[in-house]
């Protein structure tokens, strides 16, 4: 498959050569990222004629990505808009019939559940909404949407008095009471009192009726096939805030809201996926052994099974987007594969067939594996809808129907790209310097640089750490070989996509070997001949700055680096962050009072006294998932010691700093202006602009 993508990429570029010759080409620049765009979200309609996708970019007015929905024809790949306009548009659900479709419009600061009529193109608002619904589903007769949505409650209230306040008075703000473990959460800052519920609406507009509620709040609804039960996910145990990985899957009948669990083992259950004659539910999940990181499988229980049936027993890859073959007769799942996200087919008896190889795309910011995928039908009728990875393109639509070639029907990036220079992509398999593991990485070779051994490397660790890198296209590596950095990226052990064991590698030994494998591709770099072993720079994000921090506690030979967001000591993590639950629970495995040393020996602080690299610290105001004070400790301890450094706050940011994209720029900017500031090359040769070492 990924010969027929590159070719017909390989075609479009031929297309445009004439024009481009003539023209010198230019390097990437920051104004470039406003201009990218990217297709996400595929959804097919029931006749299989045409696929609806989201055509998302950046706004530059909103600074914040914008989606419209747009539609193209299966038989002759022609697009056309369909749902566009001042704000942004998602979350597209055909109806059954292929007459109507719902989707979710935010404009103004509202955020609606609207439904369109086809064929003549008028729409509704199904209800007006306080807060924002999500994961929209339609009932198999099409009267009725179910839905998930915040549902404010009640909390704690404490003292009585109540003096009179005059009308016109300025008066403190009331005092916040918080009686629960998890008070504030990284993307939504501090919660609100109450929890997401399901909800059902007639789908030609009406008044929301909840259909749970209590719990620790349900979300994920899926309908039976006879529309009578919604399957959600929740966990209604006791305590669900001391196990925030626990769920269980429930049976809600629509008529009264009566709830009784279809599972009940210790470990997470989600996902529930009914088959298309209702006969069966498939979900995913797994037995909860505490461990930092385990493989997410696929079970599928009937109406003859006494117990649900594991089957993937044999494939050692985790699963996501899961849904039912037409026919009934397979489960079809993304997986993470090798530094590839594959769309996979699995059959009753666990049998897994790849059907793409080179699904992704969706993630702008740095390389993770990320896209969207949609099928409909079987056999010669199938049709398969996609978002392509590549290098040097954000995500195309790709469509495919039976077994015929596989088409990218879009071309959202050609006006812009074709007139930049950019990076050659080169893929290395190198064994770890620890035990010879092979450590897949790529590296981002910038137009014009030749293997002289004088250009900068850039070393860029990704996030999780459970997470995986991939060879697809990412502003910030572009940025980044723009400016002429040979740029790595890689997925050291403990990333996702090379087995259970491979992730299990660093369980309670977080960061240690990572930094072995890092180390190893920096090595294989330099071997080849490329960069400057005195030009040598490394950052990362989350767990990419944890890990950025304890390379510069173990090894000097790092120029200058950019410690991201990091967690700097577990015990302010596993106390104060808004996942501190998970981090005691299942990676260290104790409370910081039980076995303090054992914090202490996984914390980069521990190496902060060994610290000689000049270091930029960087985190959001706003992040509460590794909060501003773990990249304090780091930059307070630098300065206590001497060592060059300085410490960027982002207002207003969360743990994603770079999802607005001024951000994403600013911070990519940023970055290689402190590494410029302490490059060797860049210094003059009388002194002036050396850095001030300790």
């Amino acid at each position: 498959m990924r010969s027929l993508l590159c070719a017909a990429f390989l075609a479009l570029g031929t297309a445009t050569a004439a024009t481009t010759a003539a023209t010198e080409l230019r390097p990437f620049s920051a104004d470039d990222v406003f201009e990218l765009e990217w297709a996400r979200a595929p959804e097919i309609a029931p006749d299989r004629s045409q696929v609806l996708w989201i055509r998302t970019g950046y706004d530059r007015r909103s600074d914040r990505p914008r989606g419209a929905l747009w539609i193209t024809d299966v038989a002759t790949g022609a697009s056309e808009p369909l749902v566009t306009g001042p704000g942004s548009y998602h979350s597209p659900r055909f109806s059954p019939d292929g007459t109507r479709l719902a989707y979710i419009a935010s404009e103004s600061g509202k955020t609606h559940l609207r439904m369109r009529w086809l064929a003549s193109g008028r729409e509704t608002i199904v209800a007006d909404l306080d807060s924002a619904p999500r994961q929209v589903a339609w009932s198999p007769d099409g009267t009725t949407l179910a839905f998930t949505l915040f549902t404010p409650g009640e909390g704690l209230t404490l003292g009585k008095a109540k003096p009179r306040k005059p009308d016109d008075a300025r008066w403190a703000d009331p005092m916040r009471v918080i009686d629960d473990l998890v008070f504030r959460f990284d993307g939504r800052g501090y919660l609100k009192e109450g929890a997401d519920q399901v909800y059902v609406v007639p789908a030609h507009g009406g008044t929301p009726r909840a259909v749970t509620e209590g719990g620790d709040g349900f979300s994920a609804p899926a309908w039976s096939a006879d529309g009578k039960t919604l399957y959600v996910v929740g966990n209604d145990g006791p305590d669900p805030e001391l196990d925030p990985i626990e769920s269980e899957i429930y049976a809600v009948d629509v008529a009264t809201g009566a709830r009784r669990a279809l599972t009940d083992r210790d470990g997470p259950d989600r996902s529930p996926t009914p088959s298309p004659d209702g006969t069966m539910l498939a979900w995913l999940g797994y037995d909860d052994e505490r461990r930092a990181y385990q493989q997410t499988e696929l079970y599928v229980q009937g109406p003859d099974d006494n117990a649900p049936r594991l089957l993937t027993a044999d494939f050692d890859h985790g699963l996501s987007s899961l849904s039912w073959r037409d026919d009934g007769q397979a489960l079809l799942a993304q997986a993470t594969v090798r530094g590839q996200l594959h769309l996979v087919e699995i059959d009753l008896e666990g049998n897994v067939t790849t059907l793409l190889r080179d699904m992704g795309g969706t993630s702008l910011g740095r390389p993770y594996g990320s896209g969207d995928h949609a099928v409909r039908g079987t056999g010669a009728e199938r049709v398969m809808a996609w978002t392509v990875a590549d290098p040097l393109r954000p995500a195309e639509l790709a469509i495919q129907v039976g077994t015929g070639p596989a088409r990218i029907v879009t071309d959202l990036n050609s006006d812009l790209l074709e007139e930049i220079a950019l990076p050659r992509i080169e893929e290395l398999t190198v064994p770890s310097r620890l035990d010879g593991l092979p450590i897949q990485a790529w590296m981002a070779i910038p137009a014009g640089v030749s293997a002289d051994g004088t250009a900068p490397l850039l070393l860029e660790i990704h996030g999780g750490p459970f997470a995986m890198y991939t060879p697809a296209f990412a502003a910030e590596i572009q940025r980044y070989a723009a400016e002429g950095y040979v740029t790595v990226w890689a997925n050291p052990r403990g990333s996702t996509g090379y087995g259970e064991a491979f992730a299990q590698e660093i369980d309670e030994a977080y960061p240690g070997p990572d930094h072995e494998d890092l180390m190893s591709v920096v090595d294989a770099v330099l071997a080849q001949g490329w960069v400057d072993e005195k030009r040598l720079f490394i950052t990362g994000g989350s767990g990419g700055g944890v890990l950025s921090a304890y390379a510069t506690g173990m090894t000097d030979r790092f120029a200058a680096a950019a410690v991201i967001k990091p967690v700097i000591n577990w015990f302010t993590m596993a106390l104060a962050g808004d996942i501190g639950v998970v981090v005691s629970r299942h990676w260290i495995r104790g409370n910081p009072w039980e076995n303090p040393q054992k914090y202490f020996d996984r914390s980069p602080i521990r190496v902060v006294g060994n610290v000689t690299t000049p270091t930029l610290v960087m985190v959001g105001e706003e992040d509460w998932r590794t909060p501003a004070w773990e990249a304090e400790q780091w930059y307070t301890a630098l300065k206590m010691q001497g060592v060059p450094s300085a410490y960027v706050r982002v207002p207003g940011a969360s743990h994603t700093i770079a999802a607005r994209p001024s951000n994403l720029v600013a911070k990519v900017d940023t970055i290689m202006a402190w590494f410029e500031k302490y490059d060797p090359a860049k210094v003059k040769s009388d002194g002036e602009g050396l850095p001030d070492h300790p």
